[in-house]
């Protein structure tokens, strides 16, 4: 009889990937980020163990948006107190900061567990080719 193989702690093994978002889609690039800070990708992924590597995703504010989405796309939070919905637009949001609407993308593809805080920390977005990881990176092509 076989049984379920559980990955344990000491057996993880954490490599960096870089991602070059110039020219491409937000959904795309989240989508394969999310695969990858999860650990979907390795053959002993394991749920409830946090076994994903870390993500570095470069040229952040050339990613492309599909239709009119710059304009009409509006990102809605509440305050918790009344009357407090606050929105802003997708093209607001880029010019304050150009990282944001893919980190918000990644946190709203990951699920609401209690390994999100970790797999959040493992995620490096910058808005240009420059960054200070200078380790082995394996890039990944979309």
């Amino acid at each position: 009889m076989t049984r379920t193989y559980t990955a344990k702690k000491s057996e993880i093994k954490r490599n960096w990937y870089l991602l070059d978002a110039k020219g491409l889609a937000l959904g795309r690039v989240a989508t394969r980020a999310t695969i990858i800070l999860r650990g979907k990708h390795k053959k002993n992924y394991t749920p409830n163990i946090e076994m994903g590597d870390f993500v570095v995703i470069i040229n952040a504010k050339f990613i492309k948006y599909s239709g009119k989405k710059i304009e009409q796309k509006e990102y809605v939070r509440h305050t918790g107190y009344p009357g407090g919905i606050r929105s802003v637009s997708l093209k607001e949001l880029k010019r304050v900061d150009p990282t944001a609407p893919i980190r918000r993308a990644i946190m709203g593809m990951l699920p609401d567990n209690r390994l999100k805080p970790e797999q959040i920390k493992r995620i490096k977005i910058y808005a240009d080719d420059k960054h200070q990881h200078t380790q082995r990176l394996i890039k990944i092509e979309i």
